[in-house]
């Protein structure tokens, strides 16, 4: 086995109720592993969710932790999204005060980046970006040159590309 750490993403589909997204974490704690980004939403069934981690590992600490959680009740199905075979996406929202001079310069940048102003105030403003998380990085690295007071991003998440016949109807893992 490589002992080399990569990143790695997580889909989890699970049980959507009280208490279920502090168990799987709970358990990436336990082992070790420290959850660098995790999104959780309902899926098109209203009772199940899906969670997306991302954390650093090797290939045997994945193994471990797939085998791991797929053991919890409440996990229906659990796999890997592969950095080629999948789409990665962030939401970041960006409060940066605006001077008059700056504006125009600000706004070449947001557009450069097709991200959109969602507030405009007399002394800050509020960018919206989306996109994969290199671009939400060089986006940030682009308006480190002016005063950035608050940024808020979502974590990745993910879906493997093409049609997945299995993530059809998710189904309950055999026990």
């Amino acid at each position: 086995m490589n002992n080399e750490t990569k990143r790695e993403v997580i889909s989890i589909y699970v049980d959507n109720q009280a208490n279920v997204l502090a168990r799987v974490v709970s358990l990436y704690g336990r082992r070790g592993f420290n959850i660098d980004s995790l999104t959780v939403s309902e899926t098109t069934d209203p009772t199940i969710s899906r969670i997306t981690v991302v954390f650093k590992g090797t290939e045997q600490g994945l193994a471990q932790i797939l085998s791991q959680t797929e053991k919890l009740e409440v996990v229906r199905r659990i796999f890997v999204l592969e950095p080629g075979a999948s789409l990665f996406r962030e939401l970041l929202m960006m409060k940066v005060k605006a001077e008059p001079e700056d504006l125009a310069h600000i706004k070449d940048i947001v557009e450069v980046y097709r991200g959109k102003i969602i507030d405009l105030s007399t002394d800050s403003m509020i960018v919206e970006l989306t996109g994969e998380p290199g671009k939400i990085d060089g986006f940030i690295a682009m308006m480190s040159g002016y005063h950035i007071s608050e940024v808020c991003r979502t974590g990745i998440t993910g879906m493997g590309r093409g049609l997945d016949p299995d993530n059809e109807n998710v189904q309950a893992l055999p026990r």
